[in-house]
């Protein structure tokens, strides 16, 4: 059975804890739903923040709903231009991380960890998972075909939850290597 699988690039974003979402924009605001994402109950804001580092500065949207902590996912090319040296982590690995300065329209905020460059992952529902045989956690290569710039992804982590929804996330740098169109589609090669 072929394991085919969307392969959608998710470029540089921000996700934001409640209290840094009110330092940087103001007592009591919410994020403003620009446009759903395929994740369920996943979207981008309205909202965008500037994202400070040593070498440089970039601009970032954030992405809803709030979470627990502020954390800012870019490329490795991203990280260079800032001037940081960014590990390759799962969202929500933040331990250890170095952080930035974000800068919204009422206010900054020094975040002392939480930038990552995201490792490539497939979002699995536990039907999905039972289907192509897989399991959270899993590490599986994805081959993609493109005219002149075929690629295998290997390293790509499954993980798997009610709340998702079947597709492979990568970062700009990867669509890029793999010459990644819009409904782009791999094949898990487990």
């Amino acid at each position: 059975m072929s394991k085919q699988v969307l392969i959608e690039t998710s470029a540089r974003h921000a996700h934001i804890s409640q209290a840094d979402l009110e330092t940087l924009f103001g007592a009591g605001h919410t994020l403003t739903n620009k446009k759903n994402l395929s994740q369920p109950g996943q979207f981008a804001c309205e909202e965008r923040v500037t994202v400070t580092g040593p070498k440089g500065s970039l601009v970032c949207t954030i992405l809803g709903p709030v979470r627990p902590a502020s954390q800012v996912e870019i490329s490795l090319s991203d990280a260079r231009a800032l001037g940081l040296k960014v590990p390759v982590r799962e969202s929500g690995d933040i331990a250890g991380t170095p952080g930035a300065k974000l800068i919204g329209p009422a206010g900054e905020v020094e975040i002392p960890a939480g930038v990552i460059a995201a490792k490539r992952h497939i979002h699995a529902t536990p039907a999905d998972a039972e289907k192509y045989g897989l399991r959270d956690k899993q590490i599986v290569d994805v081959k993609h075909e493109s005219e002149g710039r075929g690629i295998v992804f290997g390293d790509v982590v499954v993980r798997v939850h009610p709340n998702f929804a079947w597709a492979m996330h990568i970062d700009t740098d990867e669509s890029n290597a793999g010459s990644v169109a819009p409904n782009a589609v791999g094949e898990v090669i487990a």
